[in-house]
């Protein structure tokens, strides 16, 4: 009777390690699980003008303009404050067509977003190496199309689609493009719409388990 009780403790004793290493097992996969990560696109279009300043020695003045911006959501600031965060864009992030001109950041850029009681601000500095052109985006949207979280890492507005302002002067609140080449500086007005929304990352395969499924 003692043999068989104890043969019964032992019976229940592997039972519970394995169902444990099991269930262990389970949940570190689940844990090990890659997070979803999300690519948020932004697209600022409209028309360039009125000159506020300068001599728009590249005649964009009535031309149609465009920005469209690719962004991680899981990009950290490389600088904040309370109410602004200052984002490092990659080479390749930014396309910007304004007029018959269009290019494609070569080098990392600058996206700046300020939330302010009257708007909030996004700011994109971006350079061609090229041709040596530095532009300045500054886009006035709606306050409170952020919430604070976009301080710690980019995200959509709302609402989106939005109208944007041009500005009725150089240093006054509104959406201009200001751009420096040949020397020469101009600050344009911009009126038009901006957009944004974010899609899943694709998950890729496992590369070991995709050459598994290729030989059996």
């Amino acid at each position: 009777m003692l043999s068989k009780i104890v043969r019964m403790s032992i019976f229940v004793l592997v039972t519970f390690v394995v169902l444990g290493c099991t269930v262990w097992a389970q949940s570190s996969e689940i844990t090990a699980a890659a997070p979803t990560t999300h690519t948020l696109t932004i697209s600022l279009k409209g028309t360039l003008g009125p000159i506020l300043a300068g001599s728009d020695p590249l005649s964009l003045d009535g031309k149609s303009g465009a920005v469209t911006i690719l962004a991680s959501e899981s990009l950290s600031p490389t600088k904040h404050t309370s109410t602004s965060a200052t984002y490092t864009l990659p080479p390749g992030a930014i396309k910007v067509t304004a007029g018959s001109n269009k290019f494609t950041t070569k080098s990392p850029s600058k996206m700046i977003i300020n939330l302010t009681s009257t708007a909030d601000i996004l700011t994109l500095i971006i350079s061609d190496t090229k041709d040596g052109l530095m532009v300045t985006d500054t886009t006035f949207l709606q306050a409170g199309s952020w919430t604070k979280a976009v301080l710690k890492h980019p995200g959509v507005f709302k609402p989106s689609p939005q109208n944007l302002t041009s500005a009725k002067s150089a240093n006054g609140p509104g959406c201009k493009v200001k751009y420096t080449i040949f020397g020469s500086t101009t600050i344009l007005g911009f009126t038009g719409t901006g957009a944004s929304s974010a899609t899943v990352d694709p998950v890729l395969p496992d590369e070991d388990m995709g050459a598994y499924d290729v030989e059996h």
